[in-house]
């Protein structure tokens, strides 16, 4: 008896505690955003400048995304190892433009330059698909029929392997992307006092038609359909004479692609390469996954699309009316303050229980 009402008290407590989170981060939004807004004192085109770069963020990170929840949603595994294969795209990249600007190709005329990040795209994804297909087979494939633990701690081996594989190769410094002058022309928009680069369209761009290509390929084909099948239940797509490994390998292959392409625009983006390049973004497009529900496809792209919004609008909406000293140093913080609430008030994903089992 007096252990049921200590038990009721400490969940009373802790409930308490929870709701108690919820109501102070709320009023911390509310009001910071109201005061921010009626301080005045952002111009509209500082916040068209910062929603755009949420956006482009938030495209790299639905980018990598997708390759965490296509995998789990066939799987049922957290593939912490493709944070790796993303930071093997973006060395795939560097050493492309490398040798294109050795011969004098990447920068020689407008058109050089667009072949140029075209067979950079290509490159990364070769060499993200074929590292991500080499740890399906070695770490997964064994593992596939043991307890779920298993195969995620042998997820996080490979990530630890990846990482320190390319430390050993190249090192730990940290490369610099060659520049492509043509991506960091200003797009003439004739808006005074915003400024929007070519690179940035090409991040955009890239990304909508390769999501929207993805949602088409799973959607309307005969492979995409495979693919979902497969994520429904193994033992029944198996029966209709689907070949399962082979809709797994895809499904990594398409993940891997993907993120192969997001390193490239990362590196154009942020000009550097390193072998812990993949942790954090690799974090952050986990956390859009959980956003948009993990496992689902739409869910990914909009989680990570949310994710770079909260990243590029919220420190200044929500902390400079406070009177926070450069609020943008605390962008990790809210990114992971947003995850924390998304998950206390609705643990499914933005998208919902009812569709986060459709891959």
């Amino acid at each position: 008896m007096y252990a049921r009402v200590i038990e009721r008290i400490m969940d009373g407590a802790i409930a308490g505690v929870l709701w108690g989170f919820r109501i102070g981060v709320v009023l911390l939004v509310v009001v910071g955003s109201a005061l921010t807004i009626g301080s005045g004192r952002h111009s509209a085109e500082t916040w068209l400048a910062l929603v755009v770069s949420g956006v482009v963020v938030g495209s790299i990170y639905a980018l990598i995304a997708l390759g965490y929840t296509m995998v789990y949603g066939i799987l049922r595994l957290i593939n912490f190892a493709h944070g790796e294969i993303f930071m093997a795209g973006t060395f795939g990249g560097y050493f492309v433009a490398t040798l294109l600007a050795g011969i004098g190709f990447l920068n020689l005329n407008p058109l050089t330059s667009i072949i140029s990040v075209v067979v950079m795209l290509a490159g990364a994804m070769v060499v993200s698909v074929t590292l991500a297909l080499l740890v399906e087979r070695i770490a997964y494939r064994p593992l596939r029929n043991a307890p779920r633990l298993v195969p995620l701690i042998s997820a996080i081996g490979a990530s630890f392997f990846l990482q320190y594989m390319f430390r050993g190769f190249f090192g730990p410094g940290i490369y610099a992307y060659p520049t492509v002058s043509i991506l960091d022309a200003q797009v003439p928009l004739g808006l005074e006092g915003f400024r929007m680069k070519w690179i940035d369209v090409l991040v955009i761009v890239s990304a909508l038609v390769m999501m929207a290509g993805l949602f088409f390929f799973t959607q309307r084909t005969r492979a995409g359909t495979a693919i979902r099948a497969v994520s429904e239940d193994k033992a029944t797509a198996a029966l209709m004479g689907i070949d399962v490994n082979r809709a797994i390998v895809m499904t990594f292959a398409i993940g891997a692609a993907m993120a192969g392409a997001a390193g490239v625009l990362y590196g154009l983006i942020f000009r550097q390469v390193y072998f812990f390049t993949g942790f954090v973004p690799g974090i952050k497009a986990f956390t859009a996954a959980v956003l948009g529900g993990i496992g689902n496809i739409p869910g990914a792209m909009l989680g990570g699309i949310f994710l770079g919004q909260v990243e590029g609008v919220g420190p200044t909406l929500f902390l400079s009316g406070l009177g926070v000293p450069s609020p943008n140093q605390l962008r990790d913080v809210i990114a992971f303050t947003m995850l924390v609430l998304v998950l206390i008030f609705r643990p499914s994903g933005i998208l919902g229980e009812r569709v986060a089992h459709r891959a």
